[in-house]
């Protein structure tokens, strides 16, 4: 199936009020200058709005969009050197257009590369921070695609972003109150000698993604299977990502001319909740990082889920207390090096299943479905839950070339 979509307006939507002298400069963390500097994208898709009309619904999304950004202020600046964030209002974009198509049919047979259609390229200015693409389909339904700078943005706060938004939407205070504190907890240090870490992993490859769906019953299994060498069953997340980790393990075997020895996993963990106490859960930014698990070729899949538990297990307290007084470089030098030598093939995993993406409600009813795009990684793997929330979606990133052998890896099944 290919769509046409058709650009009816773009735009830069300002705070409906400027921000204050003082908070015109935000310092960027420690977190967010070693964050990837591309766009974390979500769309949202919502049925029929019988009731209001294109109009109605661009009008209600700017003015909420603008009311937000005024208390989200860091969203309509424009960064500067990898430093800080000049707060200038400049605007978060603003683009509106036309699908020639059938929500349903995007549903029911999701493309990958019509899907990146519904969103805004990342384009020219990499500073903006915020962009925002709302498509109107022929059958009446929207969808709202938001990609959010991952500078100064994580999956956790994207994601409350989205709800803070949608509360003001539907006429309601929002119940998340951002602080942009994460500076003073991680403060920012010379990166000189670690400018590469920004961009580890980012491929100029073509990427391709599969999407695989594990339902409840599948994951029941898979847990099961799994769960043979751990204490306690696998968490799905644990389950599905060693089996995925498992079928990359065997794509880069089958390759006739791999050099690869051992494999790494890097799980991406939200530090929020493991600090004694806990961040606010207030604090908007970047608040997480890989843990990082090795494994030779021969590992059965409960193998790896014991190697994944025990890195995430690692990244506690005291962890979190290297970053804050600077030890954590080190680990992170070492960590380029294992991946910048070779031999050593990664697969990246982070877990979205968790977030309240289905609770984003404009006014006109919750999301239908919530999926996101491909990113510029090799084996990436992003997990999302299923509408009902008893399933797992597993958006895999893989090279072109390297899509054939993971699908004939041993007992694949892509939905």
């Amino acid at each position: 199936m290919t769509i046409e979509v058709e650009i009816i307006s773009d735009e830069m939507i300002k705070p409906s009020s400027p921000t204050p002298t003082h908070l015109r400069n935000l310092k960027l963390s420690l977190l967010d200058q070693i964050a990837p500097p591309i766009y974390v994208p979500l769309i949202f898709f919502y049925n029929y709005l019988q009731n209001l009309s294109r109009h109605q619904i661009s009008t209600l999304l700017k003015q909420s969009l603008s009311n937000i950004l005024t208390v989200f202020y860091p969203l309509a600046g424009r960064i500067h050197d990898n430093s800080s964030i000049n707060c200038n209002d400049l605007g978060a974009e603003f683009v509106e257009a036309r699908v020639h198509t059938s929500l349903s049919e995007i549903i029911k047979n999701p493309s990958m590369e019509e899907l990146k259609k519904l969103q805004i390229s990342s384009g020219e200015d990499e500073k903006v921070m915020l962009r925002v693409k709302i498509c109107f389909f022929d059958c009446g339904g929207i969808s709202v695609a938001i990609c959010i700078s991952h500078k100064i943005a994580d999956g956790t706060s994207l994601v409350a972003f989205a709800n803070a938004w949608a509360a003001a939407s539907r006429g309601e205070i929002p119940k998340f109150k951002p602080s942009f504190d994460f500076a003073s907890v991680f403060p920012p240090r010379d990166l000189s000698g670690l400018e590469s870490t920004q961009r580890v992993g980012i491929t100029r490859e073509r990427i391709a993604t599969k999407r695989l769906v594990f339902d409840k019953e599948e994951l029941r299994k898979l847990k099961i299977k799994s769960g043979s060498q751990v204490k306690n069953i696998p968490t799905r997340v644990e389950a599905v990502s060693s089996y995925i980790w498992r079928r990359f393990i065997d794509a880069a075997k089958a390759k006739a001319d791999t050099k690869t020895t051992s494999f790494a996993a890097a799980h991406a963990v939200n530090l929020r909740p493991r600090k004694s106490p806990p961040f606010s859960q207030h604090m908007f930014g970047n608040c997480w990082r890989p843990a990082i698990a090795l494994s030779g070729a021969e590992a059965s899949e409960a193998e790896l889920v014991g190697k994944l538990r025990g890195a995430i297990t690692r990244m506690d307290g005291d962890f979190i207390g290297q970053i804050e007084n600077g030890e954590y470089l080190n680990v992170l030098s070492r960590s380029v090096d294992l991946f910048i030598k070779g031999g050593v093939e990664f697969s990246n995993f982070s877990s979205w299943c968790r977030f309240p993406m289905y609770e984003v409600d404009f006014g006109w009813g919750k999301p239908v479905w919530v999926c996101t795009t491909t990113l510029p990684f090799k084996n990436l793997v992003i997990l999302m839950g299923t509408p009902c929330g008893e399933g797992i979606e597993a958006w895999v990133n893989i090279v072109e070339e390297d899509m054939k052998m993971f699908e004939q890896s041993q007992q694949l099944v892509i939905h």
